[in-house]
């Protein structure tokens, strides 16, 4: 390992503290590398002017435009001034606006025909986008010293625009760059010498400079196309070498045997398996059979039936002599899980028990809340083994709770569970048991091969038959209030014709939540597009009292006691509660045949997959399913893109790459990514498979030649940054 490079100073040595506070604070870059990897997001020719025609709604843009007309317009009887600016690019208008005192200087400055950089957020105003307030810095100032100071500063004939903030501008940020970019000969390069030279590629050094101060759009090409290998070939190698370190580990293996559970259960199936559940059973029962442990995700769409690829598989290895245990990110889901397998295994869920099947086991639950009594007889048939299947939450993963012969861990929605707590269960076993990971969240493969590059993948992606379609619709509440209005008759007809309906809201709007409700109220004063989102607890009154009056409306929220909780669910599952008016809680796993319409509130709060997998709920038996997704967002706004999209699609996968391609990867991969968040910057998982796939082979021969990397220093030292310690084990276990 080296001493410390240049790369790792910290900004403020260079910059000063100011501007290296607002980097480490609202942009996350803290040393001189990783301003070094704060990438331009988009370059600006000189002269060849930004199209004003698309830009975003409510993003922090950096235009470069040309000033058409300027004038100052008074108002309050002439106490007030405004300086309003029209921008021009050719292809369409922009109108900047200034206030009060801060009219003076652009009013002398921006004047028609003069050309600048603009900075600001883009908002809405009379129908007409417009920038308040931004921050300009003219391009061709008539002052020969600022003039050439801004060419100066931009000398390359290309603009780089850096991703901003409001605290800190494009411009600001490309000065910084300049100040460090000396550093960038320092750079370690982390891709091996064969490797580099058998691709063509440019040295690193001289790729950071061309990305940030390119001369030509050729200079672009060729730094990103080696940037984005660098991302994409170490973040494999991490992943390969967790492959590699899983191959080493011993497990038991755990063989499917003739006329035991499994075949009992098999024989009383009242329907067939579809062939897409058959294909991934065998995959499943193979991985048991070795003598390495199994790590094997599970995707498929909401209904296509996970939970019984998952429940055969727990059978084969209490067969196998083994226990199986499945983990739900609820209580609520715990609960249902266990008494939807109890009710599929009938007799053979009574092992042990009077009536039982003499080849049946024990399958209990265990839950934070269970009573002291029931929670000491789960424990004894864990430890005794008289239980072959256990199913609950987090609780399972208490010091107290030990296994008779821990063979197969099941968890269900996998980005909703801590890593930790998984590790934590897979110590459990004698040896590391198998792993089958679930998620109704279908991801594109090619960030399953990023995210979840140490687990094999399995996709579901037949319905079983007899499921519904359902028809998806967006009701524009501000714009057309009628359409809200018809929302609520078509859930009391829905109720009329004997079905059941859920409202789904953001927010709970309970005490607890009370004073985040007053900061967000002072928000709204301020800004009225900041009203706090809606809430379960008002809504379920506005509809008692008014569209839906005279039906039975309820809600259900996680700040319920449990036992209040499961008295909801099971009167709305046997149809004795008309509405049901929720937060996401009954986003997984509630299964209701009989409820048919959804509406969900503020729907643009939530982000597209949440979406699919609420909507998921309705349509569950042989009715049609109805969802409506109520919303104040403008019709410009990309979160109004992001309702069409949900409402003109049924398909997950297709739906999980639109969000992607909306939101990038960050948010869409949540915790899964965190650690490997901070290492894309230049990689678009969606954009760049063809890498992701190459870089993924590289990495296996390297590390399958290589284990430790010893021939490898410089690799060894990049990985060593990029995953320092806690990101390393993050990736470990995601």
């Amino acid at each position: 390992m080296e001493g410390v490079s240049s790369l790792d100073e910290p900004l403020k040595k260079l910059l000063g503290g100011a501007t290296a506070k607002v980097m480490a604070e609202h942009l996350g870059l803290h040393t001189v590398g990783d301003l070094l990897h704060h990438y331009p997001r988009r370059y600006e020719e000189r002269g060849k002017l930004t199209a004003l025609t698309d830009l975003p709604l409510d993003e922090h843009v950096t235009v470069v435009a040309q000033v058409a007309d300027a004038r100052v317009l008074t108002f309050n009887n002439g106490r007030g001034r405004r300086l309003e600016v029209t921008l021009t690019d050719g292809s369409g208008r922009l109108q900047l606006v200034f206030f009060g005192h801060g009219v003076h200087k652009p009013h002398k400055e921006l004047l028609p025909g003069r050309q600048a950089m603009f900075a600001g957020k883009v908002s809405v105003f009379n129908r007409k986008m417009q920038l308040a307030h931004p921050t300009y810095q003219l391009l061709d100032s008539s002052d020969a010293d600022e003039a050439s100071e801004a060419v100066d500063a931009f000398a390359g004939r290309l603009l780089p625009i850096y991703p901003a903030c409001k605290q800190l501008d494009s411009w600001r940020i490309a000065k910084a760059v300049d100040a460090v970019l000396p550093s960038a000969r320092d750079a370690v390069d982390p891709l091996p010498a064969s490797l580099r030279e058998g691709r063509g590629f440019t040295p690193l050094p001289e790729a950071l400079l061309k990305v940030h101060r390119p001369q030509t759009g050729a200079d672009v090409e060729d730094a990103r196309a080696r940037l984005k290998w660098d991302e994409a070939f170490v973040l494999q190698v991490a992943l390969a070498r967790r492959r590699y370190a899983d191959t080493q580990l011993p497990a038991a293996a755990r063989r499917r045997a003739a006329d035991g559970l499994l075949d009992a259960f098999d024989a009383k199936l009242p329907f067939t398996l579809t062939e897409g559940q058959e294909k991934v059973s065998k995959e499943i029962f193979d991985d048991l059979a070795t003598e390495h442990p199994m790590h094997r995700l599970l995707q498929g769409e909401v209904g296509s039936g996970k939970t019984m690829v998952a429940l055969r598989a727990m059978l084969a290895v209490v067969d196998a002599g083994g226990q199986a245990a499945m983990l739900a990110p609820t209580e609520v889901l715990a609960q249902q899980h266990h008494r939807s397998i109890t009710e599929m295994m009938g007799e053979l869920a009574e092992g042990g028990m009077l009536g039982g099947s003499d080849r049946g086991t024990k399958v209990v639950l265990l839950t934070g809340s269970m009573g002291a009594a029931a929670r000491r007889q789960a424990l004894l048939d864990l430890v005794t083994g008289e239980a072959g299947i256990v199913i609950g939450t987090h609780a399972l993963i208490e010091d107290k709770v030990r296994f008779h012969d821990l063979g197969l861990v099941v968890v269900d929605e996998q980005h909703r569970f801590g890593v930790e707590q998984r590790d934590a269960l897979r110590s459990k076993g004698k040896q590391p048991p198998h792993l089958l990971v679930m998620t109704a969240t279908p991801i594109p493969r090619t960030v399953a091969m990023t995210v979840f590059g140490d687990l094999e993948t399995s996709v579901l992606d037949q319905l079983p038959a007899g499921r519904s379609p359902i028809a998806s619709h967006v009701v524009p509440a501000k714009d057309k209030p009628h359409f809200l209005a018809r929302a609520w008759e078509r859930v009391r007809e829905e109720v009329e014709n004997g079905h059941q309906a859920y409202v789904v809201c953001p927010r709970i709007g309970d005490d607890a939540e009370d004073e985040k409700k007053g900061k967000a109220k002072k928000a709204a004063e301020e800004d009225p597009d900041k009203r706090p989102p809606l809430a379960v607890l008002e809504i379920a009154d506005e509809l008692r009292g008014g569209a839906l009056s005279g039906l039975s409306v309820e809600v259900l929220h996680g700040r319920m006691h449990p036992d209040e909780k499961d008295d909801v669910m099971r009167r709305f599952a046997a149809g004795d509660v008309d509405v049901l008016v929720a937060t996401t809680v009954i986003e997984v796993g509630v299964n209701v045949p009989n409820a048919t319409a959804m509406v969900i509130m503020d729907a643009d709060r939530f982000g597209v997959s949440q979406l699919h997998q609420l909507r998921g709920r309705v349509g569950r038996g042989s009715a049609p399913g109805l969802c409506l997704l109520v919303s104040e967002a403008h019709e410009a706004s990309p979160a109004r893109a992001r309702l069409s999209a949900v409402a003109a699609t049924l398909d997950g996968f297709e739906l999980s790459r639109i969000d992607l391609e909306q939101r990038r990867e960050g948010d869409v991969l949540g915790q899964a990514q965190s650690g490997v968040r901070s290492s894309l910057r230049m990689l678009t998982v969606i954009d760049d498979e063809e890498v992701i796939a190459a870089a993924r082979e590289e990495a296996a021969a390297v590390v399958a030649a290589d284990p430790e990397l010893e021939r490898l220093p410089e690799l060894r030292t990049v990985l060593a940054a990029l995953l320092d310690k806690e990101r390393e084990e993050y990736l470990d276990k995601g």
